[in-house]
């Protein structure tokens, strides 16, 4: 009896070790601190838990957040009063069953570079870390979505064939809406008629035509060409009226420009001095007469009464650096199919595509050009230009290259 009595009490110890251990097993992660941290070109998340967990990482929009979602999860008086050059603010919420989701607000456009988890090292436990790296707006609407979740696990990702639902609650048409919101989408296209109001711009070889009406008119009969090709068109100004140059680049942005066009008419010493001309961002003048016109364009914001152009060298490349490379490709990619549309319409300048430092060029996450359709200071351009129908040459060339621009495989697939 005393024997049975022996076996009994080892088999309720054995079973109930057991029951601990499979409970710990099955506990929730707990989710005890999160740190952020600024790197060179973005922020660093990490996440510390006492375990390895299953999650998943996106990005959503209005406004731009990264959503972690964690699966099983406790998180308990977690420090989320912080932000740094990327991240705004963060809240943590519940989600289905014992899931939890942390969002953190960005303050400028970033994408999720990796997301990857550490196992326990030199005195340290486990830790989820996410990076995240400085974008434009467009490359961040590239990125939107569950679609490009990154996850450690890919029980976890939604599953298409449901139709609604999923991990986390997601629906399954979710990455298909977004493609085909992508494919079906109308482009928008900011066009930027020079000058206005105090500020003439170039003044004609006979002393009465001034720029600024040049490039209204133009503006105005380009957007009606590409409204009737079905494009969603905007003006930075539809009336005589001063701008500032960065508050044009603030227009375009605000309307999320697929591509802004800014036009002028150039004047010259040089009377006879004839020819169009298509110029993208550069830090660095193609030539001494590009260097010239972009330093006389700039200094139009001191006419509103304020200096804009005065950025120290050190700005002005995080500037160019900070989306340039991507931005730059598409705006020459754009004014290489002007530059070959304009040339079988109307005569253009030798080296037809100029770089200069122009202010209207410099949003980082827009591609930009800005065309000179001539030369005001030269009487028969002057007069073309005066004329509507030389005009509505130049845009159905300009229309053209857009159709040509919007079409590229590069551009379609953004």
């Amino acid at each position: 009896m005393k024997l049975l009595k022996k076996l009994l009490c080892a088999v309720i110890c054995i079973m109930t070790v057991l029951c601990c251990l499979s409970a710990n097993a099955d506990a929730a992660v707990l989710i005890k601190n999160m740190r952020l941290g600024n790197q060179t070109d973005g922020a660093r998340i990490v996440l510390d838990m006492d375990k390895s967990v299953n999650y998943r990482v996106f990005l959503l929009n209005d406004p731009k957040r990264v959503v972690v979602d964690l699966a099983d999860a406790e998180i308990k008086a977690l420090q989320t009063k912080f932000s740094n050059q990327v991240v705004s603010q963060t809240r943590v919420g519940r989600m289905s069953g014992n899931d939890k989701r942390i969002v953190m607000e960005l303050s400028r456009p970033a994408t999720i570079k990796k997301a990857f988890i550490i196992a326990p090292q030199s005195g340290q436990g486990w830790r989820l870390v996410i990076d995240l790296v400085m974008a434009t707006n467009q490359q961040f609407a590239g990125k939107i979505g569950n679609r490009y979740a990154m996850t450690n696990d890919t029980k976890f990702a939604p599953k298409e064939e449901k139709s609604s639902g999923g991990w986390f609650g997601f629906s399954s048409s979710d990455s298909k809406a977004d493609a085909n919101a992508k494919i079906n989408r109308k482009r928008i296209v900011v066009l930027d008629p020079g000058h206005g109001g105090k500020d003439p711009g170039a003044i004609g070889a006979y002393g009465k035509t001034y720029e600024k009406n040049i490039t209204l008119a133009m503006g105005r009969e380009l957007k009606q060409i590409l409204q009737k090709k079905g494009y969603i068109v905007y003006l930075t100004r539809d009336r005589d009226i001063f701008i500032p140059l960065r508050q044009r680049i603030k227009i375009a942005q605000k309307y999320r420009a697929d591509l802004f066009m800014s036009l002028h008419a150039d004047s010259a010493q040089n009377r006879s001095a004839t020819g169009l001309s298509v110029y993208t961002l550069s830090d660095t003048a193609s030539d001494k007469e590009a260097a010239a016109l972009a330093e006389r364009e700039n200094k139009a914001d001191i006419i509103g009464g304020i200096d804009l152009g005065g950025n120290t060298k050190e700005v002005n490349d995080i500037l160019i650096s900070l989306s340039q490379t991507d931005t730059r490709n598409k705006s020459s990619k754009y004014a290489t199919y002007l530059v070959q549309e304009m040339a079988k319409s109307v005569k253009v300048l030798k080296n037809t595509h100029r770089f200069a430092g122009f202010a209207v060029l410099k949003a980082p996450d827009v591609p930009a050009v800005l065309l000179e359709m001539g030369y005001l200071s030269n009487r028969t351009e002057e007069a073309n230009l005066k004329t509507q129908s030389y005009r509505k040459k130049l845009g159905e060339a300009a229309a053209r290259a857009i159709d040509r621009y919007f079409k590229d495989p590069e551009i379609a697939s953004n």
